[in-house]
């Protein structure tokens, strides 16, 4: 990967040795939390007999993605670290309600369900990593949860103003989330399609995230488990995001990872140079950095290894 060349942004050398091999046999326990009204799910790997250690991590994920999108780096995680994933409000088995989709109070979600989870270490902090979307939301909470936050990892997210990098308003933001009739007709064809994303990386894990993502109908289509004036709620949300001003705010250490294979990622790495140093002149340390060629944006599903060893590193 071609880093920007300046102080804010630091390469980043992965050690694949921190990473464990994942553990196949964990199933996971959901637990409900809720605070005024709003019912949030989350999935808790189990503690382990390091977690006592250090902190443990929240995994938030992205726009659209039901919690067990962690699982391929859940499963290695857990071996170490308490680990617990999220369902964004709107996602999953967390509720929907009719508003509350800005960042300010989805990053208060995330906090809520970092201590009601207990995923904390004995120090009561936590290190937070958030995929696309996810990402956003696991900066902005970082933020607002100072000191009690150990760490941050963007993966493949929350390193850029989207509507900059884009060029997409709000309105054709979700036109470009639509999926194509042919592939809602059916669970397997909605199925196959995930698969063909990456043959190699599809398994058991793989197609229970693909199953939660949607709802089959009666008539045996299926459409998006996130119901649509969520979606609608939540584009202009992302649009919105400002990763100079938000990471300027959190005093963590803070790590971004970049899937390399979608198109030129230099307006990105603009981006992520500019929020970078924001960071750096408000007296807090450089971004590292470490991007991922031939990748694409679901870096938890193709680089599992390489993101639990990422997360390992922030937390210490």
């Amino acid at each position: 990967m071609a880093l920007p060349a300046a102080a804010p942004v630091q390469p980043l050398e992965i050690d694949l040795v921190l990473a464990p091999p994942p553990d196949p046999s964990l199933e996971p326990e959901g637990f409900l939390v809720g605070e005024g009204g709003v019912r949030l799910h989350f999935l808790d790997w189990g503690p382990s007999a390091a977690s006592a250690d250090g902190p443990g991590v929240l995994l938030v994920p992205g726009l659209l993605t039901p919690a067990w999108s962690w699982a391929p780096v859940a499963r290695r995680l857990a071996r170490v670290r308490r680990t617990c994933v999220m369902d964004l409000r709107g996602h999953g088995l967390s509720d929907s309600p009719p508003d509350g989709y800005d960042l300010d109070t989805m990053a208060e979600d995330a906090a809520m369900v970092a201590e009601a989870s207990g995923v904390a270490g004995a120090d009561g902090r936590v290190v937070l990593a958030g995929h696309g979307f996810g990402a956003c939301v696991a900066a902005v909470a970082a933020a607002a949860m100072g000191e009690r936050c150990a760490g941050l990892v963007l993966v493949d997210g929350g390193i850029e103003r989207l509507a900059e990098t884009s060029g997409l308003d709000a309105e054709e933001l979700l036109r470009s989330l639509e999926e194509p009739p042919e592939i809602l007709r059916s669970m397997d064809s909605w199925l196959a399609d995930r698969r063909a994303f990456d043959v190699a990386s599809w398994d058991a894990d793989q197609e229970h995230a693909a199953r939660d993502a949607v709802v089959q109908t009666a008539a045996g289509h299926v459409v998006r488990a996130v119901r649509p004036f969520v979606v609608a709620a939540l584009a202009p949300t992302l649009l919105a995001y400002d990763p100079a001003e938000v990471l300027s705010r959190v005093f963590a250490p803070v790590t971004a990872l970049v899937a390399m294979a979608a198109g030129d990622p230099g307006p990105r790495l603009v981006e992520l140079r500019r929020a970078a140093s924001g960071r750096v002149a408000a007296g807090l340390g450089p971004v590292g950095v470490a991007g991922f060629d031939g990748a694409a944006h679901n870096l938890p599903r193709y680089r599992p290894a390489e993101v639990t060893a990422a997360i390992l590193g922030v937390a210490g």
